[in-house]
């Protein structure tokens, strides 16, 4: 039997690939709900081998499961989505995906057409999507108490790892953090051996060659190749020439010429996407020039952006001094850090775009890899407050907009107001699965919530899980980015609305080799 498949109940044969697809998603959406809120526990993943991640963070959770089910992949991309797009808020937006697939079920099976199920649910996910943008707080700056508050959440309440994620993005500043192709997340670096660090500059993963002979180097030029540190090579045909031969010769003068050339120009640190030839490796050695080969394309860029490198092929060396010397970048200060095996490319404060690397380190590879994951989704959840604003969160805006929408699903004509009840009941699902986790009766609870909000006329009040009281959950500073939640629901709609569009499931033939009829 597939993943998550239950029997097929008599008369239900015509809802049997909806209902399959169903309890797939079902089975995913259960791995991770249980991790929802405060008091939400871990899971362990064990794999083949042995090795172990312990972790509640959700999209770690669904990538690293071994899932077969179609439906149940299509699920996982809510969580890959949402991860690239605001980098937090996965698991919130797995529930929230699942509980739009089970209430659209259950009006499909109602009899209720899965078009207009789909086309009410599109409605009520725009109007709730609008209904939250209303709803949103702007952060007025990076002091603003609620963009703390905003990490503090996403951080699992890890003060440490909040006060590290607060520090980078002051020091790269509200511009930079609301650029569409910058993510602070990405500076996110874990290291076993290291103390929590922002440091002003790059991190490069590749050892230096010769890295004790020069380790620090300071007010240096920078070389980008995205090439190998060579001279020119002949064909071993022309090479057996006299001619060739003295081509040959006439190149390797004119390599160690440019040579010279960049130790003249005071370039301290080479960095080369490919490898390096023996003699320029000598000669680097003997002048005391730091070369990082086999560095990524990305790490290059990074360097490049932040030091004004211009990133070259190895035969814009031969161009004339000059030419040559506005291409190098300049770092004040580039180490080899021993106990971090990294090298060290610091931007010095520079006048140039502001770059931070977000060092976080534990005592175990276990450990640190955690602690980077909840660095990263604070990291994301700061950008997000900055960029989007923020709303209560403990699903407390989610629950006020779900009976917004029930008022206005009243003045819906037609069935489609099938698919807008549908949404209102799946946003009160992560206030339910928080307060679940808590050990709460969700319903109760959620009754109390309500209560206070319209006599507060708040989406602010919620629940204390600790304490099971109402309380006014921006007063707490229980926040979270509006971004993360609207991006979150719209990606559940679109699966969710794939899924229930789904009417069979037919395996296509395979075509590997095999003969057509």
């Amino acid at each position: 039997m597939s993943q998550g498949q239950q029997p097929v109940r008599e008369g239900e044969e015509r809802y049997a690939a909806l209902l399959n697809n169903s309890n797939a998603v079902r089975a995913i959406t259960s791995a991770v709900e249980g991790t929802l809120g405060p008091k939400g526990l871990d899971v362990m993943l064990v794999g083949s081998r042995g090795e172990v991640i312990i972790t509640n963070d959700g999209v770690t959770i669904l990538d690293k499961m071994d899932v077969t089910h179609p439906a149940a992949r299509l699920l996982i991309q809510v969580a890959r989505s949402q991860q690239k797009q605001v980098g937090d808020g996965t698991t919130t937006a797995t529930v929230l995906a699942g509980a739009l697939v089970q209430e659209g079920v259950a009006q499909i099976v109602r009899g209720v057409p899965a078009s207009k199920v789909v086309a009410g649910m599109q409605q009520g996910i725009r109007m709730a999507v609008d209904a939250l943008r209303r709803r949103t707080r702007v952060i007025e700056g990076l002091d603003d108490p609620l963009l703390a508050k905003a990490a503090y959440v996403a951080g699992r309440e890890r003060e440490d790892i909040v006060r590290l994620v607060m520090e980078a993005a002051t020091k790269v500043g509200t511009r930079k953090l609301r650029e569409p192709g910058y993510l602070l997340a990405d500076a996110v670096t874990a290291h076993e051996k290291g103390d929590n660090e922002v440091y002003e500059g790059i991190l490069l993963k590749q050892k230096p060659l010769h890295s004790h002979d020069r380790p620090v180097l300071k007010n240096t030029k920078i070389l980008v190749l995205h090439d190998a540190l060579e001279p020119e090579t002949l064909d071993e045909e022309v090479l057996t020439t006299e001619a060739g031969f003295a081509r040959y010769m006439e190149l390797r003068d004119r390599f160690s010429s440019e040579l010279h050339v960049l130790a003249d120009l005071g370039v301290g640190l080479v960095l080369l996407e490919r490898g390096i030839h023996p003699d320029a490796e000598q000669f680097c050695m003997d002048h005391g020039i730091m070369v990082v080969p086999r560095v990524s394309r990305s790490d290059l860029l990074r360097v490049s952006e932040m030091t004004g490198a211009v990133p070259m092929r190895r035969t814009a060396l031969h161009k004339e001094r000059d030419s040559l010397a506005k291409l190098l970048g300049n770092s004040p200060y580039v180490a080899y850090d021993e106990r971090l095996e990294r090298v060290r490319v610091s931007s010095g404060g520079q006048e140039r775009e502001p770059f931070v690397t977000l060092i976080v380190g534990a005592s175990t590879a276990e450990v640190v890899g955690e602690s980077a994951r909840i660095a990263a989704d604070a990291a994301s959840a700061v950008q997000a407050a900055v960029s989007g604003g923020v709303l209560p969160g403990g699903g407390t805006a989610e629950l006020a907009v779900s009976y917004e929408l029930e008022h206005q699903r009243e003045a819906v004509k037609g069935m489609e107001a099938f698919g807008i009840a549908a949404v209102a009941a799946a946003l009160r699902k992560p206030m339910a699965q928080i307060l679940l986790n808590a050990g709460y009766n969700p319903l109760e609870k959620m009754e109390e919530a309500r209560a206070a909000q319209l006599a507060e006329d708040s989406d602010s009040m919620g629940i204390d899980c600790d304490t099971g009281l109402v309380i006014r959950y921006d007063e707490r500073g229980i926040v979270d980015p509006a971004l993360v939640k609207i991006h979150g629901l719209e990606a559940a709609g679109e699966v969710a609305a794939a899924v229930l569009r789904i009417h069979n499931v037919i395996k296509m033939r395979g075509y590997g080799g095999q003969d057509e009829d």
